[in-house]
């Protein structure tokens, strides 16, 4: 009984230390800083109305887990599981559709779209899975030229488009609080280096926020759950997106996850919890896609 007991004891300091020689890829916290084992999350996650997956865009394994989340969330709500994407922009989501359905090649959506420069390695496999699963995926945001005319002559810029293009935005007047947390930062970086203060700069992340939130809602059945991919900038605090669509619709069942790297992913800094409802963290030395 003696050596039996002394086995156990020595075995479990033998798998302490190995446990501690590892190098984990990534781990996930909830917003207490426990940790959570990747099945949990899935059952914590898989009965909201909207989960926002906030990435950092040159993450390899924010990517690879957004699609794992995606393939898990499909066992669950089947074709009620939406996709939707800052990453697309309104605009395109005719030409997204036509590749769905079958309509048009892979080639002539490639070369037509607008896509970021690390589609084919970060985004192709999520517009992959939901062709090959009949998957509806929105193009949420807001074409970058409408952005860059709120960045210059602010809301008021927008008054200038026609019909037809206001069908790609937010309808009008946006809503606008300039007391989030989030835009107040961005308010600060637009004056950094003695450059006066441009009032116009978070106004212009605020109307991306704004049609996500407007192209989620409107794509959204009663039964559906939309799994958004965002920066996590645009859904951190609950802000950004999440703002927009509880001004909009509020009582939706909303989680948030966001990513954020850190030197040690076993022992992360415990501000960086307080940021969504589950923490993705990898570790600041991975190679980025870009």
């Amino acid at each position: 009984m003696y050596r039996i007991i002394l086995s156990i004891i020595l075995l479990g300091g033998f798998s302490t230390q190995w446990t501690k020689a590892q190098k984990p890829a990534y781990k996930l916290y909830d917003n207490k800083g426990k940790e959570i084992a990747f099945d949990k999350l899935v059952d914590k996650v898989k009965k909201a109305d909207v989960i926002f997956f906030g990435e950092l865009h040159s993450d390899p394994l924010a990517h690879w887990l957004e699609l794992e989340l995606t393939k898990a969330l499909y066992q669950t709500k089947n074709t009620n599981l939406v996709l939707a994407a800052e990453m697309f922009e309104s605009d395109n989501q005719l030409i997204l559709d036509e590749y769905l359905d079958g309509i048009i090649s892979e080639k002539s959506f490639e070369e037509e779209a607008k896509l970021w420069k690390n589609y084919k390695t970060d985004y192709k496999p999520l517009v992959t899975f939901a062709k090959e699963n009949g998957l509806s995926f929105i193009a949420t945001n807001i074409p970058r030229r409408y952005a860059s005319l709120v960045a210059k002559e602010g809301f008021e810029g927008l008054t200038k488009l026609s019909t037809e293009a206001l069908e790609y935005i937010a309808p009008l007047p946006i809503e606008y609080n300039p007391d989030l947390e989030g835009y107040k930062k961005m308010l600060e970086m637009s004056h950094m280096g003695g450059m006066k203060p441009n009032e116009n700069f978070p106004k212009a992340q605020a109307i991306k926020d704004a049609t996500m939130a407007y192209f989620i809602l409107k794509n959204r059945n009663r039964n559906d759950l939309v799994l958004h991919f965002n920066g996590s900038y645009h859904s951190e605090n609950h802000e950004g997106i999440v703002w927009y669509i509880n001004q909009k619709k509020p009582g939706l069942k909303i989680i948030t996850i966001s990513t954020v790297q850190q030197k040690d992913v076993l022992n992360p800094d415990a501000s960086i919890f307080n940021k969504a409802d589950f923490i993705l963290v990898t570790p600041s030395s991975m190679t980025q896609t870009y």
